[in-house]
């Protein structure tokens, strides 16, 4: 009997998330979408008046966040409907909508940045000296001189805020070439029985105890975007070069540079990790020797990465999840733990379950005029509860910083973001490790984490190796290709898997086709890497109970995008322009590595 994944209608409504607290109707949404389209021109009427006064300046960005803050709920509507069925032709037309006002807006708005340029810090100053309102934006001012060199004149501004929306099409058309035209052929059991293959339940399948269900998931995973790869590979060659185009159109160096620059972010940073991760391979080659021999296996193949070491893998019901989780962040304290509860119960933040359409991964969105939401495809299982731990991390950042800060600062950079994700993550496994001593469970506890940081410290530095070189190549002037991204993408892993895994180079260099979002948000993917030292780092003071270790973790949270991202992670106690997080991070998993192979008994664990 085949294995089905519900459709979207068949989701009882409490597992859903609360699209309606935005707009309780689609009508409302259109009406709302009319009055910011027809706001557009209270922001324009400012043009060329800024300078005349700090009560002139400050008029205009109250009405410039005014306009925004409609922006971001008729945009969040959008997207949180489009995702959930992106085979609803509707809901993605709305999306389309939203994206294209958007796009408008920045046009109208490009105005503002060079006007206030003119202005000059030292009238600036002065003005905020006689308007205390005005004084909020000295962080602002700050960022907007740092990068005064790379802000262009009106008009080259107006068309880059006109390229927006036409150069968002490539991450659209990969992400439903993903979502909605791929179709997989069906995983199939030992016993010849068939399961169907969604982007909501491949990580489900992956980690299988049937090893055939976990060799045909993921070869026809794979196989499914190898067929599509060439349009995908064209999609990413496209939003590559549109990386390069922003670059160049700032007078930047690199792509690398005009990613990390505007947040006050050394190259350095990138590379350092990148260099830690290459000498802390042997880690991660101890671990496949582990897990090959406890599996009994002869051969390891990266479908065996994620196979279940208990016989009985603990069934983690959603309800106990929110449980254990609240449990896990408790030395938080009341307003947090009460914040998350109330989120994830009665106001129903998390959209839970799979279904069909419903787009791949997790993510948790939401703005200062919003409550945060969350999808995600929970799977009863011991993942789906560190899923959601980890995206709860990210609605409680937002949920502080949109309660401490004003609307400017209510956002936080991608830098941090993945901070207090991993966070949760690290708090409540640490708080489960210590309630639960039974030895299955902590093995499958183990798994979980090194299933995290197989992603955080293995696939995710991977994939940044991989989009430097192809934005190096882009830069060049280099031909992208299908052929030649698998090429790249297979040897990147080579090194990585070493000779301890028996891989299958066109398969796995597919990968980077699988992340349809992560690789056009321009160098996103290496912060979730930093994201996870820094968090272990924070969590480490939080479980060992050092004096004020919690409250600058709650100060962190609180302060948004009221600070650079590495002043916010110095004021909750780590440096991440240093490369000794990253190896904490390292030192941490191979902590978890030496702990699992005395559980299993394996002998190949001591370090080489």
């Amino acid at each position: 009997m085949a294995h089905t994944v519900r459709r979207r209608e068949e989701v009882p409504r409490e597992f859903t998330w609360n699209t309606e607290s935005i707009f309780a109707s689609d009508e409302a949404w259109n009406e709302a979408f009319d009055r910011a389209q027809a706001d557009i021109p209270s922001v324009e009427r400012f043009q060329g008046t800024l300078g005349q006064s700090a009560e002139a300046l400050l008029d205009f960005f109250q009405a410039e966040e005014g306009l925004a803050a409609q922006l971001e709920k008729l945009y969040i509507f959008a997207h949180s409907t489009h995702d959930v069925d992106t085979a609803d032709q509707a809901a993605k037309a709305r999306l389309d909508r939203a994206q294209g006002l958007w796009a408008r807006v920045a046009a109208a708005l490009a105005f503002g940045e060079p006007e206030i340029l003119a202005i000059g810090r030292d009238t600036l100053n002065a003005w905020m000296q006689q308007n205390r309102d005005l004084k909020v934006y000295d962080h602002y001012f700050d960022v907007l001189f740092r990068r005064q060199s790379h802000v262009r004149s009106e008009e080259v501004e107006e068309v880059l805020g006109l390229a927006r929306d036409p150069f968002s099409a490539a991450s659209g058309i990969h992400s439903v070439l993903a979502d909605t035209d791929l179709t997989f052929q069906p995983a199939v059991t030992s016993g010849g029985e068939t399961i169907e293959i969604a982007q909501g339940n491949i990580g489900a399948l992956l980690t299988d105890t049937d090893r055939s269900v976990r060799r045909t998931a993921w070869e026809n995973y794979a196989d499914a975007y190898l067929s599509y790869k060439n349009t995908m590979a064209a999609a990413l060659a496209a939003g590559t070069k549109q990386h390069v185009f922003y670059g160049r159109a700032r007078r930047y160096q690199s792509s690398l540079e005009a990613a990390l620059e505007p947040n006050h972010i050394p190259v350095e940073v990138f590379h350092n990790l990148i260099d830690v991760f290459r000498r802390n391979l042997p880690i991660w080659h101890r671990y496949w020797a582990i897990r090959k021999e406890a599996l009994g296996l002869d051969e390891f193949h990266p479908y065996d990465i994620k196979a279940p070491l208990v016989t009985n893998p603990p069934d983690v019901a959603y309800e106990q999840a929110v449980d254990w989780i609240v449990e896990g962040m408790a030395p938080l304290g009341e307003e947090y733990v009460t914040a998350l509860h109330n989120g994830v119960t009665r106001e129903r933040w998390v959209d839970v379950y799979p279904n069909v359409g419903k787009r791949s991964g997790a993510y948790s969105t939401g703005s200062q005029k919003t409550m945060p939401l969350i999808l995600m495809s929970f799977n009863d299982d011991i993942y789906g509860m560190s899923t959601l731990a980890h995206e709860l991390g990210h609605s409680l950042h937002s949920y502080f910083a949109g309660k401490s800060q004003p609307y400017i600062y209510s956002d936080y950079g991608l830098f941090v973001a993945e901070v207090a994700s991993n966070f949760n993550q690290a708090l409540v496994r640490g708080h489960l490790l210590e309630s639960n001593d039974d030895r299955d469970f902590q093995i499958s506890l183990i798994e979980e984490a090194m299933s995290n940081f197989h992603r955080y410290f293995f696939i995710m530095p991977t994939l940044a190796r991989f989009e430097l070189e192809i934005h190096d190549r882009a830069w060049r002037g280099e031909g992208l290709t299908a052929d030649g991204m698998i090429e790249l993408m297979a040897d990147l892993f080579a090194e990585g898997y070493g000779d301890g895994v028996a891989d299958d180079r066109e398969r796995t260099g597919i990968t980077w086709a699988q992340f349809p979002t992560h690789l056009y948000a321009n160098f996103y993917v290496y912060q979730y890497a930093t994201g996870i030292s820094a968090a272990h780092s924070l969590s480490e003071g939080v479980l060992e109970g050092k004096p004020g270790a919690a409250e600058r973790y709650l100060d962190f949270l609180r302060a948004g995008g009221s600070l650079y991202p590495l002043d916010a992670l110095k004021l909750a106690g780590v440096d991440m322009t240093s490369a000794e997080p990253v190896e904490r991070g390292f030192k941490a998993m191979g902590e978890l590595v030496d702990r699992l192979g005395g559980l299993l008994d394996v002998k190949q664990q001591q370090t080489a």
